[in-house]
Parts: C-alpha cells; sequence; structure tokens
C-alpha cells in the first residue's frame, strides 16, 4: 500500500512539472506597463491551457496570451469570434523578457469589452 502510494505522489509531482512550462502567470508580465492598441488578427488558438492569438499591430505582430477557454466561454469570447483578419483591440501587458508577448487583461471585439482576468 506505501509502495502504490508513492508512486501516486510521484506521479502527480511529474504531471505537475510536466505541465509548468505552459503556464503563463502573471508575475512574468510588467504591469507597470500598460499597451492599448488595435489590431487585426492573424492566427489563433482556442484551446488549454490558455487561448493565444497573434495580432498585428503597424509593424509588430504580438503574441497575446488571453484565458483559458473555461473562462473565455463563460466571458462570451467565442473561437469563431477570434478569426484571422478580425479586428480586436487589446489591453494588457508587456513580457518582462520576451519582446513580442503580452498577456491580455481585456479585450474589445465589435465595440464589445471582455474582461479576461
Amino acid at each position: 500500500m506505501a509502495v502504490l502510494k508513492r508512486g501516486s505522489i510521484v506521479l502527480a509531482l511529474l504531471f505537475c512539472i510536466a505541465f509548468k512550462p505552459f503556464h503563463h502567470g502573471w508575475a512574468n508580465y510588467d504591469q507597470e506597463k500598460t499597451l492599448d492598441y488595435v489590431g487585426t488578427i492573424q492566427e489563433a488558438v482556442y484551446e488549454n491551457p490558455h487561448t493565444t492569438a497573434k495580432v498585428k499591430n503597424k509593424d509588430k505582430t504580438w503574441l497575446v496570451i488571453l484565458a483559458p477557454v473555461s473562462r473565455m466561454t463563460s466571458r462570451g469570447v467565442t473561437a469563431n469570434m477570434l478569426k484571422k483578419g478580425a479586428t480586436i483591440q487589446v489591453v494588457g501587458y508587456p513580457h518582462k523578457e520576451v519582446g513580442d508577448e503580452m498577456r491580455a487583461e481585456r479585450i474589445f471585439i465589435n465595440g464589445n469589452k471582455f474582461e479576461l482576468r
């Protein structure tokens, strides 16, 4: 029984470690510098752990980290709303180390505001 319990603990730890690189915590983003721009969606991935979108604004394309799918749907944002070519306003924070990544706090689609945090 003790061996089974230890095996379960080891398996749980490995599971946590395996998915850690995919988590985008707020600590990696500079909440002192707010970005607010309108751009065009180049590509979007509507899946966990976080929905993402590549959004082009002027001469720069940002990887925008959005909320998990469950939060997106509970806030009213569907995958269909994030199609390539759609215009979106993004308000969020730049990554502290990755120059073209940001985390969205809120987005505006067709004039409608969606709080993601």
